[in-house]
């Protein structure tokens, strides 16, 4: 593809968005960074939140967010807000946010606890299971409040993850992610956790390279000096660099593992899954400055402090480390083209108590560190697919093999989209 080339697609409208998006995922080579109106085009970045993000499963949150009867959150995917909330019965639900009178926003906050779900314009009022309730006396006589429930959406926990999808028909078959992170995190009881801190920062960047910046630590000996204290880089005992220093630690590790009945083993649902245990360094038991314990309080049933990371991927949006003492997840929400949001959430024991079993500073400094090197990166990657000297370039399939399972899933399922 050439500049001239380029330059068209930038100034095309958006209905011919969608087909020249579909040819250049199909022509694509194999094994080469994504065409560059796929990284900073809005009609392009307009046909992934269309075809990615209101068709697919996308981490919202942790089910220790909101622990009660009322308790609630909100997340904004694009010009959709999404309100999460728990009811009488414990059951996690998702909703438009969005009063069916004459289309309010209902809650503007991002966290809070309500009786009812009332809209402050005309004060209709629903329960937390969406039924309106109230509409005043004016709606007239044949006025009937059961068609006028709040708009639900396809809403899934699992392992204590919050999913949803708005897909407005039949959302993909999560089934099987949901049996194996139900499993897998079992012994973290997440129901009995809670959010010790979490941090938002906003990238000037194209969603696709934050996720791809996750996907590979071939950057990490140059740029993650405090990452690299506590993380072995392999991504497991298939990594094609793995040593065999590196399998037998991870063989020793897996012993006392399944001793503990604590599950390990690398599980797969597709390129868009993804979960496995990996060790520490050797000595090193979770990731701090020094490897050593961030809470005096264990997650769950925990006893043997070193757990490792059970590292846990779920594309488009998240990436997780499950650790014995305390627990980080990622959550990336698109803004714009060249936009995106990475929120860190750190969790530990409900019962931990700050300053006393942990310290704030100490459970954060690795990774506030981590992601603001992550940030320079992708945002320096953008300038860079901005210029017209950008052209598609070679991932290592060694080192980028992450990077190269991203792309062909993001390519994979947009033409599969597109196609429906």
């Amino acid at each position: 593809m050439n500049q001239h080339d380029l330059i068209n697609i930038k100034f095309i409208d958006y209905p011919q968005a969608r087909g020249e998006m579909y040819r250049l995922l199909a022509s694509r080579k194999g094994n080469l960074s994504l065409p560059q109106p796929l990284y900073n085009d809005p009609h392009m970045f307009k046909v992934d939140m269309e075809e990615i993000f209101q068709k697919e499963w996308i981490f919202v949150g942790m089910s220790c967010e909101v622990p009660a009867k009322g308790d609630y959150i909100t997340v904004d995917v694009g010009q959709n807000s999404v309100l999460i909330v728990r009811d009488a019965e414990g059951q996690v639900s998702a909703f438009h946010n969005v009063c069916r009178h004459r289309g309010s926003k209902l809650c503007d906050a991002k966290k809070g606890k309500v009786a009812n779900l009332v809209c402050a314009y005309h004060q209709w009022t629903f329960d937390l299971k969406g039924n309106l309730l109230y509409a005043g006396s004016d709606m007239g006589e044949n006025f009937d409040l059961k068609e006028y429930g709040l708009k639900k959406v396809h809403c899934k926990v699992a392992g204590g993850f919050i999913f949803i999808c708005l897909a407005r028909g039949d959302a993909p078959d999560i089934e099987p992610l949901s049996a194996t992170l139900d499993h897998y995190m079992e012994p973290y009881d997440i129901e009995n956790a809670k959010v010790a801190l979490q941090v938002t920062i906003e990238e000037a960047a194209n969603w696709k390279l934050v996720l791809e910046n996750n996907r590979e630590c071939y950057h990490c000996n140059a740029s993650h000096p405090e990452l690299l204290g506590s993380l072995l880089e392999f991504d497991d005992t298939e990594d094609p660099r793995a040593t065999d220093e590196f399998k037998a630690h991870c063989a020793r590790q897996a012993k006392a593992w399944e001793a503990e009945g604590i599950p390990h083993k690398h599980v797969s649902h597709g390129l868009k899954n993804r979960i496995v245990r990996m060790p520490l360094k050797e000595g090193t038991h979770v990731m701090t400055m020094d490897g050593k314990a961030a809470c005096s309080k264990m997650m769950g049933r925990i006893k043997n402090p070193e757990l490792g990371s059970m590292r846990i991927l779920h594309l488009p949006n998240s990436w997780n480390h499950m650790q014995s003492d305390h627990c980080v997840v990622f959550q990336v929400i698109p803004v714009s083209a060249q936009k995106t949001l990475v929120t860190t959430k750190w969790l530990v024991h409900k019962d931990a108590v700050e300053g006393v079993d942990y310290d704030v500073a100490r459970l954060r400094e690795v990774w506030d560190a981590t992601n603001e090197q992550d940030k320079i990166l992708a945002e320096r990657n953008q300038l860079g697919i901005n210029s017209i000297g950008y052209q598609p370039g070679p991932y290592s399939e060694t080192y980028e093999f992450g990077v190269i399972n991203f792309v062909d899933w993001y390519s994979e399922t947009v033409r599969k989209n597109l196609e429906d």
